[in-house]
């Protein structure tokens, strides 16, 4: 039998993830950012408690656009994975299965992280 005639599984070319797939990926990968900004934030920590010159240099680096962009991605990733875990505690309730309630929780989710995030940055540079 010729195997080159099979049809392929689950059809990548037209297969599209639902909201709730991507959203589960994201929660994921927030999880490997939080673990990374953990390390960032250990070693801000030990610049801390190196001294003066320590700190110093800490805060020169901080003040980069570059580090800006990776703590604030910190700090959304920190929101989502917080709401994310929400909506895993009503899930844990036995609440929300259905999947039009899924998905607009999954909308409410990210508008939220969004909102709690954009509040920070106003609260702390504004």
């Amino acid at each position: 039998m010729n195997s080159t005639n099979r049809p392929l599984s689950p059809h990548l070319q037209v297969y599209r993830l639902p909201l709730t797939g991507l959203i589960s990926i994201t929660h994921r990968m927030t999880g490997v950012m939080l673990s990374l900004g953990l390390i960032l934030f250990l070693c801000m920590l030990y610049a801390i408690a190196g001294g003066a010159e320590a700190f110093a240099a800490m805060q020169a680096m901080t003040d980069s656009i570059l580090l800006q962009i990776v703590l604030w991605g910190f700090m959304y990733a920190l929101f989502f994975h917080l709401c994310h875990g929400v909506r895993h505690l009503i899930w844990d309730a036995g609440c929300s299965f259905e999947n039009d309630t899924l998905n607009r929780y999954a909308l409410i989710e990210l508008f939220v992280s969004l909102v709690l995030t954009a509040a920070t940055f106003a609260f702390f540079i504004l």
